[in-house]
C-alpha cells in the first residue's frame, strides 16, 4: 500500500483549513490533466481558475481539492479542504512538508544550468538514499512549494530548484525550502528587461543565502565576475562559502577537460586530491556544474566518490542538451541525423556553450545526399533580454565556435540581427517563426548531420525538435561503445 503523503488531519493542521470529510491523499497536484488517483488536487488561479477543474479533478481520481470556496458542480459529498486561499494553503502544506523530515536539502539557482544540475544532484544522491526532486522545473512562486508539498516525511534528500525574473523572488521561497546547501551555478545576462545589469541580477540570486539553516554551505563558481559580490552576501547570512570552477583554490577545480561525442571527461582537485570524474553528456558547462555538485554531495554529508561515479550514468533532460539519433530509411540504411536539443531555453551564455558543444560534435559522412557531415545550429530568438537584445543576438555571430560550425539557420524577429551579423558563409534560411522553420527541415538537413536546436522557450523551438524527429526513428543517443547506456 502506497504510504499517505497527507491525511485530511494533517493537512487540515499544516494549513488551518477545513476538510469537509476524512481524505488520505498520496500526492498533490495543480493540473487537473495530469491528476493521479489518490492526488490533492489544489485549485490555483492562473490563467483559469482552478476551482472550475475541481469536479473534473474529483472524477479523474483526485482524493480531494484545496479550494477556497465550494465550487459550482461539486457533489454535496465532496472531499474538499476549504482555506482562505489556495496559493498559501500549499505553501502551508509546503512548509509543514519541510518541517516534518530529518532530509538534507540542497536549493540550486543560477541564471543558467539549474535544472541540469538539479537532475546531476538526483543521480549522483540516488545510490545513497531516498531523493526528492521535482521532475520538471517547478522553480518558481508555485513549482517550490508544490515540490515541497509533494516530499515523502521519509526523504533523505531534497534537491529544490529555484528561480526568478524579478528581484525579491527568490527570498520567499529559500526561506520556506530552508536548504543546508545552496548551489549558485552562475551570474549571466538573463531577464535583463527586468534588471538594469548584473549586478542586480548577482544580488537577487544572492537571496537564496536568506533561507540557509545555521552552518549551511553557500557553493560558487570562483571564475564568475560577480563571485565576490555573492561571496559576501554569503558570508553576511553564516554561510560557509566553497569554491568551483578553474581558479586557484578552489576546493573542486577542474584542472583537465576531454570532451566526448557522448559525454565529457573531467580531471580535477577536490580538496587538493586529484580525481577523475565522467559526466554522462558533452560539455563543459555540464562538467563545470558536476564539480558543484560534489561539492554539495559533501557538504550535506554524502559520500562525493560514489556521487562521481554516478554522474557517468547522467545523461542531459530533454531540452537541455538531451542528445537523439533519428534513423533515416529502413532500419537505418540511409544514415541518421544527430539531434542536440537545447530547445528549452535560451541566454546569451546558454547559446554559447551550446554552440562550443555542437563545435566538438562528429556527425557521419558518407551518407545522405550530400556525402559530407555538417554541424547545423538552428536558433530562436533569447527573450527577456531587454533594451540590449538587438545587439546580444548579433554579438552570437563572433563567437569563437562558429568556425567549426558549417551553416547557422536563424528564426524570430531578434534572431535577424545574428543573421545579418553572420558570414556570408555561414548564413542559412531567416524565418518569421519556428513553425516556418520546422517546415523547411527536410531541405535544411540530410543524413549524417549533427543539428542543434536552441531558443527561449517562449520561441517555440521544441516545434523544430519535433520536425527533426519526425524525419525518421529517434532514439536516445548512447556514448560510443555503451549500447546500453550502462556505466563503465
Amino acid at each position: 500500500m502506497t504510504t499517505p503523503l497527507w491525511t485530511s488531519e494533517a493537512a487540515e493542521a499544516a494549513t488551518g483549513g477545513r476538510a469537509t470529510r476524512a481524505f488520505v491523499a498520496t500526492g498533490v497536484s495543480i493540473d487537473s490533466r495530469a491528476v493521479a488517483k489518490g492526488d490533492l488536487f489544489v485549485a490555483l488561479k492562473d490563467v483559469r481558475d482552478g476551482h472550475d477543474f475541481v469536479v473534473a479533478a474529483l472524477e479523474a481520481g483526485a482524493a480531494a481539492a484545496l479550494v477556497s470556496r465550494i465550487p459550482e458542480g461539486a457533489p454535496a459529498d465532496a472531499p474538499l479542504l476549504i482555506v482562505d486561499d489556495p496559493l498559501k494553503g500549499l505553501e502551508a502544506l509546503a512548509a509543514a512538508a519541510r518541517a516534518r523530515t530529518g532530509a538534507k536539502v540542497i536549493g540550486v539557482t543560477g541564471s543558467v544550468g539549474k535544472t541540469s544540475t538539479k537532475e546531476m544532484l538526483r543521480a549522483a544522491l540516488g545510490a545513497q538514499g531516498r531523493v526528492h526532486a521535482a521532475e520538471k522545473s517547478y522553480n518558481n512562486h508555485w513549482g517550490v512549494p508544490l515540490t515541497l508539498a509533494r516530499m515523502p516525511a521519509e526523504t533523505d534528500y531534497a534537491v529544490i530548484e529555484i528561480g526568478m525574473n524579478h528581484a525579491g523572488e527568490i527570498r520567499p521561497l529559500t526561506r520556506l525550502a530552508r536548504p543546508h546547501a545552496a548551489i549558485v551555478t552562475t551570474v549571466a545576462p538573463v531577464h535583463l528587461a527586468h534588471f538594469r545589469d548584473e549586478r542586480e541580477i548577482a544580488f537577487a540570486k544572492a537571496e537564496i543565502f536568506e533561507g540557509l539553516e545555521p552552518g549551511g554551505a553557500a557553493i560558487l563558481y570562483r571564475d564568475n565576475p560577480h563571485y565576490e559580490r555573492l561571496a559576501r552576501r554569503a558570508r553576511r547570512f553564516g554561510a560557509r562559502v566553497l569554491r568551483f570552477g578553474e581558479a586557484p583554490r578552489c576546493q573542486a577545480r577542474m584542472t583537465g577537460l576531454a570532451l566526448g561525442a557522448a559525454e565529457t571527461t573531467v580531471s580535477a582537485r577536490l580538496h587538493g586530491r586529484e580525481a577523475l570524474v565522467k559526466v554522462g553528456a558533452p560539455g563543459r558547462h555540464f562538467a563545470v556544474n558536476a564539480l558543484a555538485v560534489l561539492l554539495a554531495v559533501e557538504a550535506v554529508g554524502a559520500d562525493p566518490a560514489r556521487a562521481a561515479v554516478a554522474l557517468g550514468t547522467w545523461t542531459a533532460p530533454d531540452g537541455r542538451g538531451s542528445r537523439w539519433r533519428i534513423e533515416m530509411g529502413e532500419v537505418g540504411l540511409d544514415g541518421a541525423v544527430h539531434l542536440i536539443d537545447e530547445s528549452y531555453n535560451a541566454n546569451p551564455t546558454s547559446v554559447g556553450a551550446a554552440l562550443d558543444v555542437l563545435a566538438c560534435a562528429e556527425g557521419e559522412d558518407g551518407v545522405g545526399r550530400i556525402g559530407r557531415s555538417r554541424r547545423i545550429a538552428m536558433l530562436g530568438d533569447m527573450l527577456e533580454m531587454g533594451p540590449e537584445a538587438e545587439a546580444l543576438h548579433a554579438g552570437l555571430a563572433t563567437h569563437p565556435a562558429l568556425d567549426r560550425i558549417d551553416v547557422v539557420h536563424c528564426c524570430g524577429p531578434l534572431m535577424k540581427a545574428m543573421h545579418a551579423a553572420l558570414p556570408p558563409a555561414k548564413r542559412g534560411v531567416q524565418v518569421a517563426d519556428s513553425a516556418k522553420l520546422a517546415d523547411q527541415i527536410g531541405r535544411l538537413v540530410d543524413a549524417g548531420d549533427v543539428v542543434m536546436v536552441k531558443g527561449s522557450l517562449g520561441a517555440r523551438m521544441a516545434r523544430v525538435v519535433d520536425g527533426l524527429k519526425a524525419m525518421g526513428r529517434p532514439a536516445p543517443e548512447r556514448a560510443a561503445g555503451d549500447p546500453d547506456g550502462d556505466a563503465d
